[in-house]
């Protein structure tokens, strides 16, 4: 990680064009203050820049709140998706859509400080690729933390790099990137995945984590472990291996059990008593099995779903160009 290193003064050195994408989701008591912090930032230290805000299928305002502030700021692109299709799937739309050389994706409740993006910006400058802006303590009640935990291990298996242990959803990478996963359809996303399909060049800074001011968080423990088994078994072929693992182990015991039984007749010339000892053996490798089946159906399920060929997302309605804003 690059934590410690000095920041560059953003006022006296303003860098490449920047686009901000955030997904939006029930997040109407906090856009606005959310936009002016980031033109703010992004004034002092971006030479053009747009903010591209994704309405992930809200339920509350906040699709009118973006209207209004794409009619308001010339640089805003403010985008409705038909439903909500997840944090990641809402990435994905504003990052096809960025077309500035840094795009910058950061969540809308203010948890993640407009005010540290210069913090990452000056990390790509040393040459990485992707920057994770890792909290310096993290402001959610156990349970969250340690399925974030949990979902950071899988990340690390899928993405093949350390980093992973510090990712977070303020990131800052270069649109080349994107041309890795140009082509990439289906229904599940992860953004930090499809990176590693471009480079291996991450790096992590610490920033700020504030408390959350408005609300509570959309990430409940249940979503963070369902997002962290679809990882699993959408980009890795960890659980394959596990249970091969698991048939090898059960047929193995198996062996050691027969082996067991058959040296007790010729030795002893008596056999293994006891209906609890043959119903605990049977209901071993009856669980392996089902949980191996389980495993493969689940691929076999991604497999049926990708045939399908389910967009990652589908825009109901735009507003505003974002043709950015060049600073004196």
């Amino acid at each position: 990680m690059s934590g410690g290193h000095p920041v560059a003064s953003a006022e006296h050195h303003p860098c490449a064009s920047v686009s901000v994408v955030v997904p939006v989701y029930n997040s109407e008591n906090t856009l606005n203050e959310l936009c002016k912090r980031l033109v703010s930032v992004l004034r002092s230290c971006s030479s053009t820049f747009e903010i591209i805000l994704v309405d992930d299928g809200s339920h509350d305002a906040s699709w009118d709140r973006c209207v209004q502030i794409a009619e308001e700021m010339s640089h805003v692109l403010a985008l409705k998706l038909m439903k909500n299709y997840g944090q990641h799937n809402a990435l994905l739309c504003g990052i096809r859509l960025a077309k500035y050389e840094v795009i910058v994706t950061l969540d809308d409740d203010l948890q993640n400080p407009p005010e540290e993006i210069p913090s990452l910006l000056e990390q790509l400058a040393r040459g990485f690729d992707v920057v994770y802006g890792t909290p310096q303590s993290q402001q959610h009640g156990f349970w969250r933390n340690r399925a974030s935990q949990i979902t950071k291990l899988v990340l690390k298996r899928a993405m093949g790099a350390s980093v992973a242990r510090q990712i977070s959803a303020f990131r800052a990478f270069r649109i080349q990137l994107r041309d890795a996963f140009t082509d990439y359809r289906g229904s599940f996303v992860s953004i930090d995945v499809l990176l590693t399909w471009a480079t291996r060049r991450f790096t992590a800074v610490r920033v700020r984590h504030m408390a959350r001011a408005v609300g509570e968080s959309n990430y409940t423990v249940g979503r963070l472990l369902t997002h962290a088994v679809n990882m699993m078994t959408g980009f890795s072929t960890l659980p394959l291996q596990l249970a091969s693992i698991i048939g090898f182990a059960c047929a193995l015991l198996g062996a050691i059990v027969l082996i067991y039984v058959v040296g007790r007749v010729l030795i002893q010339g008596v056999s293994v008593p006891g209906f609890a000892f043959l119903a605990s053996i049977v209901a071993i490798f009856s669980g392996a099995q089902l949980f191996s089946i389980g495993i493969i159906g689940e691929y076999l399920a991604r497999m049926h779903f990708r045939a399908m060929d389910q967009p990652s997302y589908v825009v109901q309605d735009r507003v505003g160009q974002a043709p950015g804003t060049d600073v004196e």
